[in-house]
């Protein structure tokens, strides 16, 4: 069995800053080149099978120069399931109040999906989901938090990792699905890669 070789360089194919601190977090040189792949809308295809979609569509359409023909390249999308329908980031401070109000005192699901390309090696997809509830919101809290602005580029109108930590009354599951990228299940991906994390 060939002994796994620690991962320095990785590609991110994601324009989120979240997802490259998270990935920095392990101790990896990480260069980020944008996917042309806008994310449309997938009416009729239940929210899970979109991230997956969304991460796997953006791998594929991630430019690959001929310097990253050795490189691994990862790409996710992030999907806030509520009621079965796919809530993606709000196109302005009105969608996002309204996407809250549907949150509001409501449990719901986030979908995470990644998709882990290797030269030479068949593609890995994997995709996790948390569950998070939030507490009743009244009209002020909803209209002081679209005031910040934080909602604009995040699933589902919020981040849990910032302002909206006080909207989330509990989550069951992995807090950095919900983030946007879950670590442990992307590290355990590598390891199927025949990679481990630097030392």
């Amino acid at each position: 069995m060939t002994a796994p070789v620690p991962l320095r360089h990785i590609v991110l194919a994601s324009a989120s800053p979240r997802r490259l601190e998270l990935l920095r977090s392990l101790g990896l040189d990480v260069e980020v080149v944008i996917s042309d792949y806008d994310e449309p809308e997938l009416p009729g295809i239940a929210p899970i099978e979109v991230a997956r979609r969304h991460a796997r569509e953006k791998l594929d359409r991630t430019p690959f120069p001929e310097k990253w023909e050795r490189a691994v390249v990862v790409a996710a999308d992030t999907v806030v399931d509520v009621d079965g329908d796919a809530l993606g980031k709000p196109r302005d401070a009105r969608e996002a109040a309204a996407m809250l109000r549907r949150l509001s005192g409501r449990t719901h699901r986030v979908h995470t999906a990644f998709a882990l390309g290797v030269a030479g090696r068949e593609t890995i997809e994997e995709v996790a989901t948390t569950s998070v509830r939030f507490y009743e919101l009244s009209a002020g809290e909803i209209d002081e938090y679209v005031a910040t602005g934080e909602p604009l580029d995040k699933a589902g109108a919020y981040g849990i990792q910032g302002r909206a930590a006080a909207l989330v009354e509990g989550i069951e599951g992995d807090f950095y699905t919900v983030m946007g990228f879950p670590l442990a299940r992307f590290v355990r991906a590598l390891r199927r890669s025949g990679f481990t994390l630097p030392g």
